[in-house]
């Protein structure tokens, strides 16, 4: 409403005020974890359904008797879309003491393994790791 005069604005005042208005598009705001809504919108959008297990990381998990609490199969798709927004392609994400290996292309678990299980901790052919 137009204080001034009392009256409503026009639609065109409406689309200049509110679709053209270059403060609001231009300012990036962030959320705690440094995401954009952009970003967050893209990651909702492109990853919606959360992770696939490889016939090999399924395997894994049964011989090694891992099963994934509803919270730590959550933290594990916010790792792997953190890892997208970073550009990594093949990803360590760890969850509470779980290692997980994920091609994050295909938001595909490789492999699956109880940390304390891995050889001297050491973990190869990945681009980047999230500890979430």
């Amino acid at each position: 409403m137009d204080i001034n005069h009392g009256r409503f604005l026009s639609i065109e005042q409406l689309q200049d005020q509110y679709l053209t208005n270059e403060k609001t598009s231009s300012k990036d705001t962030k959320t705690s974890d440094g995401l954009s809504f952009k970003d967050i919108l893209s990651l909702k959008s492109s990853q919606s359904e959360g992770v696939k297990f490889s016939k090999h990381a399924s395997s894994r998990l049964n011989t090694r008797n891992i099963e994934l609490s509803p919270e730590q199969m959550q933290r594990l798709n916010e790792g792997t879309q953190k890892a997208s927004l970073k550009g990594i392609k093949e990803s360590l994400v760890l969850v509470d003491s779980l290692a997980f290996i994920v091609n994050v292309p295909s938001n595909t678990v490789i492999t699956a393994m109880d940390n304390t299980e891995a050889d001297e901790n050491i973990y190869t052919n990945i681009d980047g790791a999230v500890i979430i």
